[in-house]
């Protein structure tokens, strides 16, 4: 049995050294890949995403495989780890279509839920500084979810939970972001309408409370007073241990005023909410 399990281990390593001839050059011709079984030239993909961490060279084996032994098993096994091997390599674009192109071909398989996971993992992983344009985030969170919704029961589904968390927070930053712009240079209308986008739509981020604190300083810049002690209320109702809170109340009493709802605006109907536990 030993004598067996030494052949078979130099063997391989034989394969995987002919196979590395194979790619290595850029005169040889893709033919030279028919000369091999399925799984050695896929175990030579493994290889080279494992351990010379090159998975672009990686990606060139498990096309091999697609393409010499097409509808195969290690076919199917090639084209989930093209998507993983272009996601490692950042190539978020072809990962994209290489997890989308398993969806499609294999939507029953047992891995088309992580398929459909490093797919919404592609554009998640392009999200960055907030100043970025927002387009990748929208995409995230709508591929995410169909992780969640078609694959409840994965583990992949509970990590898509915590990064659509992680995404919506990031939208509600951007929101933050171009508020706190208009604010400061005393564009208090645009402003205010950033602000109540995080409060009506972006609620349970944790930049609620300081998009209220800011409602708060840019109805007093305008004079709408019901308004900020309005904002006030709803601030100290929900995060009254919140700086945010300590702040928007210094600045309503600099003004003779208390945090209490007051008017009809659309700050009243959230504090109404409030009130009977249907917000947050």
């Amino acid at each position: 049995m030993t004598g067996i399990r030494s052949g078979s281990l130099v063997a391989a390593v034989l394969s995987l050294g002919l196979l590395a001839g194979c790619g290595g050059g850029s005169g040889n011709q893709p033919e030279s890949f028919e000369n091999f079984t399925a799984e050695e030239i896929y175990k030579r993909g493994e290889y080279e995403l494992e351990n010379t961490r090159k998975p672009k060279d990686a990606v060139k084996y498990f096309t091999e495989v697609e393409r010499l032994y097409p509808y195969s098993e290690w076919a199917k096994r090639a084209l989930i780890m093209q998507a993983y091997s272009h996601h490692r390599a950042r190539d978020y674009e072809e990962a994209r279509g290489a997890a989308q192109r398993f969806i499609d071909t294999y939507p029953g398989d047992e891995d088309a839920a992580y398929a459909k996971y490093l797919l919404a993992l592609s554009y998640y992983d392009q999200i960055d500084e907030i100043g970025r344009d927002q387009g990748l985030t929208f995409q995230a969170l709508q591929s995410l979810r169909e992780v969640i919704e078609q694959y409840p029961d994965t583990e992949y589904a509970r990590s898509a939970i915590l990064k659509f968390d992680l995404a919506f927070d990031h939208l509600a930053a951007k929101e933050m972001e171009i508020g706190r712009y208009y604010l400061k240079r005393g564009h208090y209308t645009a402003a205010i309408n950033r602000f109540r986008v995080v409060v009506e739509e972006f609620q349970t981020t944790t930049h609620t409370p300081e998009a209220l604190m800011r409602l708060v300083e840019a109805y007093l810049a305008l004079g709408l007073n019901d308004q900020a002690q309005t904002a006030g209320a709803i601030l100290g109702h929900n995060f009254r241990s919140s700086p945010f809170y300590q702040d928007a109340y210094a600045q309503l009493r600099g003004h003779g005023l208390q945090p209490e709802a007051r008017g009809d605006s659309w700050l009243t109907r959230v504090y109404r909410q409030v009130i009977q536990g249907k917000w947050l």
